[in-house]
């Protein structure tokens, strides 16, 4: 059987499973990652999960990780590998040489923009934005069908374009990113904040009356029933969602920009509001060489089926 091996490297767990060359998850499992993220540890753990699904299904054509990180894909290399703690290491190579097969290597935002783009909401598009909206803004940029990375794989971090010039300190150290004000966390900060001025406010009764117990979703299910407060809470972030997301058009201009993490399970309440929005907000407006706003659609299976899909495209 011909198939891909794709690997979604976390802090956390390993995600991996074998792929198809349409991009169908034929099987997938997690593993731990090892205890303390070390290397040695992670690439054995990885090597073995690997070996397993070879014993099932026979040889793979490639592997394919997407790791956090700033990951030089030419190279195989992890430059610097974020909450993993690891630096300059030759991941690929490593893999490849402990598993007997050929890897591929990049960073897990731009592996799951690679599997939306090949194979979920952004299929029907040469290009695309990918912008996922968790503990911080990840981002991968797909353009005329070949993933941008910038210089040795550093840039595309589109969370660390500023919105808001000497605004909120954001976690790489300037301020006013559009990941301070875009992020999962920062929509969280906000709730807890307008909850706090605001005790009549619908949303304390969502949370039990505990402002710690606000989550991406309280807004959107107070602004739902009508409640005020939770009303403009959701409308000043989809306006602050709607300066980056312009700034995203107006850098690349692509068909599509992708919305994933857990806020975009709101679907339609983000993307048409914010459609509105960024159209009235990009250079020459929504009608010329229109961006189509969408909810990505692979969720959790993104990294996976984004990381094989870039190994059979790259080894």
């Amino acid at each position: 059987m011909s198939y891909y091996i794709g690997i979604d490297l976390g802090g956390t767990f390993i995600k991996f499973g074998a792929v198809d060359a349409a991009g169908n998850i034929l099987k997938k499992h997690k593993i731990p990652t090892p205890e303390g993220c070390g290397y040695e540890a992670t690439v054995s753990a990885m090597a073995e999960a690997v070996r397993t699904l070879i014993a099932d299904m026979g040889m793979p054509k490639a592997v394919g990780i997407g790791s956090p990180g700033v990951i030089d894909g030419a190279r195989g290399m992890l430059v610097t590998g974020g909450n993993l703690g690891w630096e300059n290491k030759t991941l690929a190579a490593d893999l490849g040489a402990a598993a007997g097969v050929p890897v591929a290597l990049c960073n897990d935002a731009n592996a799951a923009a690679y599997g939306e783009y090949a194979c979920g909401a952004g299929k029907e598009y040469a290009s695309v934005v990918l912008i996922t909206l968790g503990t911080g803004v990840g981002s991968g940029i797909i353009l005329g069908g070949k993933l941008f990375t910038g210089e040795g794989g550093a840039g595309a971090e589109l969370g660390h374009t500023v919105i808001r010039t000497g605004g909120e300190k954001c976690s790489c150290g300037r301020r006013g990113c559009f990941e301070a004000y875009a992020s999962a966390s920062a929509l969280v900060r906000q709730t807890k904040a307008a909850m706090i001025a605001h005790p009549e406010s619908k949303m304390w009764e969502l949370c039990r009356g505990s402002a710690d117990a606000a989550d991406g979703r309280t807004a959107f299910d107070g602004m739902r029933q009508k409640d005020k407060t939770a009303q403009k809470v959701v409308e000043k972030y989809l306006t602050y969602l709607a300066e980056g997301v312009a700034n995203v058009v107006n850098a690349f201009r692509p068909q599509a920009v992708l919305l994933g993490g857990g806020i975009s399970a709101e679907g339609a309440f983000i993307t048409e509001p914010l459609q509105r929005k960024v159209d009235a907000l990009v250079l020459g407006g929504g009608r010329y060489a229109p961006v189509a706003i969408k909810t990505a659609t692979l969720k959790n299976d993104a990294g996976l089926v984004g990381a094989a899909m870039y190994a059979k495209e790259t080894v």
